[in-house]
């Protein structure tokens, strides 16, 4: 009888060993899970030490712009649809745009707060046009006028006007409904029917040979053709040569630039006013030079009035095509969508309409010149304005998310940061309005003496290249 509670014992005791080793097969396939779990939690932690960066305490902020020039030299950032805090499906988009920025908690310094603005400033830093692209564009307005002693911005007895249309494969970019290159094709279309018939026009695409493959790229940098030569327009015709362009291939814009050259060798300065367009969507991507290929045309004896339209390009091209523009003292206009780039093409149609009027009556009028100046003078000053109340309001809401929503910044800093940016953006508004100013007074004056004070005045504060 004493035998029978101990094998009841042994039992019990092999029982609950049994469910132990059933428990602990059963958590088997759990192992690795707990394990990658624990390696998500170490690299989430690496992620946030990696992106909140402190700031050193000796810190030396980068001094804001000082003059309106130098506001024009930041790149931009973000500059698509207000994102607004209290909106949950605009939280993602903010932290994405705030990752990187730095760790301000505790109690930072005056320094390394002014290098917190800085930093998130540059995140929603809008394109400002400096006072040399409204003076570009005030020059390109005058052409024709009798008052400028500059050969190459009178008048000549034609007038011919090449387009160099960017046909890489990027062009085929959807821009809500239709491809870059369908709304270039509309707006040049509008454009070329809107010029005076005794005008010629001519159309060259760059980039529509090949594919954007690294093994196309020798042939698509290579390809450039006159598919409308320069003449009159003729709609059937030039609709067809339009056809031609499809996007495909890299961007040789140097290539683009020196076989226009050509197309225009013919067409010396002295009996022609000559005028060029490069429409790009990006940087040139064939390793070549296209602002040394810009000064070659500028300085030969087609004496060319040459203008960049950036299309919908990013911050490198952006910056390339300005410098195409600045080295041939044209004007860059950096544009969105389909309706930008007419817009900015219909600015050349104005100035057609002008060398029709001269050629049929040989004289210009100074009034007018006085009045499309003033008109210009609004909306440079009208479109900067929009530019500084959008940012300065989205650098606050910015500010207000990163305290409010997500703590990671403390009420006394989120204050000093919104001061800050209320008066950096105060001095923009003042300085475009004392600019304004400036420029109507000036605009009483010739065009040619008006003209003159403006690059005497504003390219003493143009940044210079180290």
């Amino acid at each position: 009888m004493k035998l029978k509670p101990f094998l009841l014992w042994t039992a019990l005791i092999f029982i609950l060993a049994a469910c132990d080793g059933k428990k602990s097969v059963s958590n088997e396939p759990n192992a690795p899970k707990d394990v990658e779990a624990t390696e998500k939690e170490k690299e989430s932690e690496t992620d946030n030490e990696t992106k909140k960066q402190i700031i050193a305490e000796d810190i030396e902020p980068t001094p804001l712009p000082q003059t309106l020039a130098e506001l024009a030299e930041l790149p931009p950032g973000y500059t698509g649809p207000q994102l607004f805090g209290i909106h949950e499906e605009d939280h993602p988009k903010l932290d994405e745009l705030t990752a990187h920025l730095p760790d301000i908690s505790g109690e930072p310094t005056e320094a390394q707060l002014d290098h917190y603005y800085n930093e998130i400033l540059a995140v929603f830093q809008h394109d400002f046009k400096g006072p040399e692209e409204l003076l570009a564009r005030m020059r390109f307005q005058a052409i024709g006028n009798p008052d400028i002693e500059d050969s190459r911005m009178q008048f000549k007895e034609n007038l011919n006007v090449l387009v160099l249309l960017d046909a890489s494969g990027s062009m085929g970019k959807d821009l809500g409904g239709e491809t870059q290159m369908a709304a270039a094709k509309k707006a040049i279309t509008n454009f070329v029917e809107g010029l005076p018939a005794e005008a010629n026009v001519g159309l060259r695409i760059y980039g529509h040979e090949g594919t954007g493959n690294t093994s196309d790229k020798a042939r698509s940098c290579a390809s450039s053709d006159l598919i409308y030569p320069i003449g009159k327009y003729d709609k059937a015709n030039f609709q067809t040569s339009l056809e031609k362009a499809q996007p495909a291939g890299w961007t040789p814009i140097q290539l683009a630039i020196n076989e226009a050259q050509k197309d225009l060798a013919e067409f010396k300065g002295d009996q022609n006013t000559n005028i060029v367009y490069l429409v790009s969507d990006g940087v040139s991507t064939c390793d070549d030079d296209p602002v040394a290929a810009a000064k070659q045309l500028y300085g030969s004896d087609i004496t060319p009035i040459v203008n960049v339209i950036g299309f919908n390009v990013d911050n490198e091209g952006q910056k390339q095509l300005k410098e195409v523009a600045k080295a041939t003292e044209g004007t860059y206009e950096d544009v969105q969508n389909a309706e930008g780039l007419q817009n900015e093409l219909d600015q050349m149609k104005e100035i057609a309409k002008n060398w029709k009027k001269w050629k049929d009556q040989k004289t210009t009028s100074l009034n007018h010149d006085k009045l499309k100046n003033s008109l210009d003078i609004f909306g440079y000053e009208t479109g900067e304005y929009k530019k500084r109340v959008d940012e300065g309001s989205q650098v606050g809401v910015a500010l207000q998310y990163l305290y409010q929503d997500q703590n990671l910044i403390s009420r006394e800093t989120h204050d000093y940061l919104r001061k800050r940016n209320s008066e950096y953006h105060t001095w923009i508004e003042e300085e475009y309005i004392k600019l304004k100013r400036e420029l109507e007074e000036l605009n009483e004056k010739k065009i040619d003496e008006a003209l003159q004070l403006l690059e005497e005045k504003f390219n003493q504060n143009v940044p210079r290249d180290s």
